[in-house]
């Protein structure tokens, strides 16, 4: 007749192993998840570059940053010879300048500044699902997906920076940022 300690450490050993297998189980999910999370990101961009090339959009920081003085960015805000924005995507006012020395929050349209607004408010880093939140967003995966592009267009921007965790923070240097 086997024992009752022998009949645990049994079990115990079974228990072990199915929790090894699920663990194995959930960093390959794991793994598979920021692959496609990547890919997702990279399509993303690759959709953006394309609407802001046929916007006429060319990337010169002359035509995307406008006067430190102007309190909102115009669709055309040098006179080159670039086409102003086409009806294939691009919404006028949604154009987010590179930061750089001296500019304000003021420069960005009304749902960046929200954003902007949030941010500085906030005591650290935020997620997207809490930066939606900060916004009166509701918390389903289509609207924070719409937040995270706009977060992640003021990251390249240089606005604000992403964490390795994901989440966004002021930039160095960004009024109401770090140091």
């Amino acid at each position: 007749m086997p024992s009752v300690i022998g009949l645990l450490e049994e079990r115990e050993r079974a228990a072990v192993q199915r929790v090894e297998a699920l663990r194995a189980e959930a960093d390959r999910v794991l793994a598979a998840l920021r692959e496609a999370e990547l890919d997702w990101e990279r399509f993303f961009v690759s959709r953006e570059t394309v609407v802001e090339v046929l916007a006429g959009r060319d990337g010169v920081e002359e035509a995307d940053t406008p006067a430190l003085g102007d309190s909102e960015p115009s669709p055309s805000p040098s006179p080159s010879p670039s086409p102003s924005p086409s009806p294939s995507g691009a919404v006028p006012g949604s154009v987010v300048p590179a930061w750089c020395e001296g500019l304000v929050v003021a420069v960005l349209s009304p749902e960046y500044q929200r954003i902007m607004t949030v941010l500085t408010a906030a005591e650290g880093a935020l997620s997207c699902r809490e930066l939606a939140a900060g916004l009166g967003v509701e918390p389903v995966a289509a609207k924070v997906e719409g937040v995270r592009s706009k977060a992640n267009r003021l990251v390249r921007q240089g606005w604000l920076v992403k964490e390795p965790s994901g989440r966004f923070a002021l930039s160095a240097g960004v009024r109401g940022g770090g140091s």
